[in-house]
């Protein structure tokens, strides 16, 4: 049998009702009824993606955890993490925040967690991290939803880094034996890991992930130029422990027996537990200034209303297919509702009984394109 990648077993619990093979269980004939049998999961969030201005430093930054060179400080916080879903979860236990810089070289992140209990258990690379409380990074340098990078990290400083072809609703895989080459990961524990005896303060993580890497899905040279955009997100994984015997053991589920699940804390809300919707994440925004300079400010990309439209025509489009085994180019069929501000309406669509693709003008004339399969070019 195919060994399936550590992430798809990863995402079908966290997030089994967003699995492709949903699909296979729709019942046909779901078209004359008002109410579809099978809907495509969508993020249920009003709010937009968070945003970041993300500031160039001149200075070394020693990556060994410690948030406290001269560049760190002069870099603002990010918001305080919230549940992945938003307001629809529960508010976060501990606190959570990242910064973010810059150079020729790399890509830095630092993250600073509140935790009394810090411990992990995985010191091999490429293991489940997620199985250990961790700090993931997700980025998907042109925003096109495919061909994006994910990384989790413990607080060992253990690494999981995963190329993803595209999302797994999309039929994605990960690419497990693909790694960040040249990353530098720090971690400082405030407390002591692994020790139950004491209430730790927290831990703290700086990543260095060079541009050499990351242009592979950038589809253009880096590092970035002023004013460029990337989707990247953040993730903090958090599971309800006790102590017994001296360590830290996952709280069970008394009827299943099986580990609680976990706590999925996140920069931009998703809208749904899954993180690989990736038009849910952040902004960041790259300045060529330094942060001291504070004078750079967020500018919106004038083609988001367009690329959000289609996102919305897509979802719409899985559902129909899945109640009907094809597409359509009805938009009255989709219910798309009322033509949304900042584009040229209706979009132009074109389908096959397996495919689409959707097109849609902003009104500042840029136009963009989507497929069956998410992507957006």
């Amino acid at each position: 049998m195919e060994r399936q990648p550590h992430s798809a077993r990863r995402y079908g619990n966290r997030a089994s009702v967003l699995a492709p093979v949903c699909l296979a269980l729709v019942l046909t004939g779901a078209a004359a009824s008002d109410v579809p049998v099978y809907v495509f999961p969508e993020p249920a969030i009003d709010d937009p993606p968070k945003h970041y201005i993300c500031f160039k430093t001149d200075v070394s930054i020693d990556i060994d955890g410690r948030i406290d060179e001269p560049a760190w400080r002069e870099a603002p916080w990010t918001d305080e993490f919230v549940d992945i879903e938003g307001d629809r979860g529960s508010s976060p236990r501990f606190s959570t925040r990242v910064k973010m810089l810059w150079d020729d070289e790399y890509f830095y992140v630092a993250a600073e967690m509140e935790e009394p209990d810090v411990w992990a258990t995985l010191t091999e690379r490429d293991a489940v991290i997620f199985h250990d409380n961790d700090f993931e990074v997700f980025i998907d340098p042109d925003g096109d939803t495919h061909e994006y990078y994910e990384l989790e990290v413990n607080a060992f400083g253990t690494e999981w880094d995963l190329l993803l072809t595209k999302p797994y609703r999309d039929g994605g895989t990960a690419i497990d034996s693909w790694d960040i080459q040249g990353l530098r990961t720090g971690v400082w524990v405030d407390g002591t890991l692994n020790d139950p005896g004491d209430t730790d303060a927290g831990w703290s993580i700086e990543l260095a992930m060079p541009w050499a890497v990351l242009e592979e899905c950038a589809h253009k040279p880096t590092p970035p130029e002023d004013g460029d955009q990337w989707r990247v997100n953040f993730s903090r994984v958090e599971w309800k422990t006790e102590v017994i015997d001296g360590g830290y053991v996952k709280l069970l589920n008394p009827e299943s027996g099986r580990p609680l699940p976990e706590d999925n804390w996140v920069w931009s809300p998703q809208g749904l537990v899954n993180m690989h919707y990736p038009e849910m994440w952040g902004f960041v925004q790259f300045s060529g200034l330094p942060a001291e300079a504070a004078l750079s400010g967020y500018t919106p990309d004038p083609s988001n209303a367009a690329r959000f439209a289609l996102l919305e025509l897509y979802y719409k489009e899985r559902t129909f297919f899945g109640n009907n085994g094809a597409y359509t180019d009805d938009l009255e069929t989709l219910r798309l509702g009322e033509a949304p501000d900042g584009v040229n309406w209706p979009p132009d669509i074109s389908v096959t009984p397996g495919s689409f693709e959707a097109s849609i003008t902003s009104r500042n004339g840029t136009t963009l394109h989507i497929s069956e399969d998410g992507h957006v070019w």
